[in-house]
């Protein structure tokens, strides 16, 4: 089995994992570094517990290893899954904690505003 093929095994096993926790829409202006190269801002546009869909400036291909940084966290590591018209799809490594997934949505409410009263 190639790795592309067991990334998206794990990324359909997480998917039925989080499914009382559908991708939400949002509007969060983050930074997106592919694997060897610089970062670069982007727009995540939903989000979910087990990834994300975000602009993309640059084809990015199935497998690989990207790093996205949200405004007060740290860098999640994540699997591209698919790529479509500079839009990207990718799998967190690690499926986000609820209470972080929660505590994102809580602040970015969709309409690219960060809500520091929260």
């Amino acid at each position: 089995m190639s790795s592309t093929n067991s990334m998206v095994d794990r990324y359909a096993i997480s998917a039925q994992e989080d499914r009382s926790a559908p991708r939400t829409k949002v509007t969060i202006p983050a930074s997106l570094r592919p694997s060897g190269s610089r970062s670069y801002q982007t727009v995540v546009h939903d989000l979910s517990l087990s990834g994300f869909s975000a602009v993309a400036i640059n084809r990015l291909h199935n497998g690989n290893l990207v790093w996205l940084t949200l405004p007060g966290l740290e860098s999640l590591q994540a699997d591209v899954i698919w790529w479509d018209n500079s839009m990207v799809g990718c799998a967190f490594q690690s499926l986000l904690s609820p209470i972080i997934h929660d505590n994102i949505l809580a602040r970015w409410r969709g309409d690219g505003i960060y809500y520091s009263d929260i």
